[in-house]
């Protein structure tokens, strides 16, 4: 076998190791961890977590059992392509789904980490949040709630929306998502990294 014949997967195993590696990146972001919190969950080394983060490490199986069963995620979701990759439609029996928080669902609607993208639908069962306490990190994002309430806490100022209103935050200020009602609550939610 030539040089040239290897050289498409050897591209391929390193795309898929830094696809794998935002997809942690992200689940513990949202969940309001950090390298730290991880570490002490599955018992994996925080350089390890970080190369893995980074995309410059190949993770072990078991590591990666660990790391995706302390952040609630199936093993599929850590290996997920980028769906532009694939088809410009984005399916959804193909959309990724994991809980985020207790009474919290996430559906990647959209996934494009060369542009530093997410778009999600998120779900809120009543007396849910986002994560026990404020939390933040780099990037943007856009919200708007679709059905129900939701109260956005932005560095301790609640901001109360309802189906149709929208928001706009830098993440790095503190922020935690509930949803104080007594229905469900949805919202269509856009992260971008930079």
């Amino acid at each position: 076998m030539s040089n040239a014949s290897l050289a498409p997967s050897g591209v391929e195993a390193e795309a898929t190791i830094k696809r794998l590696g935002a997809v942690v990146r992200e689940a513990r972001k949202q969940q309001g961890l950090t390298l730290t919190a991880l570490a002490d969950q599955t018992g994996v080394s925080i350089s390890m977590l970080s190369m893995l983060e980074r995309g410059v490490a190949s993770p072990s199986i078991g590591t990666l059992v660990s790391v995706s069963s302390a952040l609630g995620l199936h093993m599929a979701n850590l290996f997920a392509q980028d769906q532009q990759e694939r088809d410009p439609v984005s399916r959804v029996k193909e959309q990724i789904v994991y809980q985020t928080a207790e009474g919290v669902t996430r559906r990647i609607v959209r996934n494009d980490n060369a542009r530093g993208l997410e778009f999600v639908v998120n779900e809120y069962e009543p007396g849910t949040s986002s994560s026990g306490k404020p939390v933040h990190h780099s990037g943007t994002e856009f919200g708007m709630v679709i059905s129900g309430t939701l109260t956005v806490n932005l560095d301790g100022v609640d901001q109360v929306l309802r189906a149709g209103d929208g928001i706009t935050y830098a993440s790095q200020i503190p922020h935690v998502i509930s949803n104080h009602g007594r229905t469900l609550a949805r919202a269509v939610w856009i992260n971008l990294d930079s």
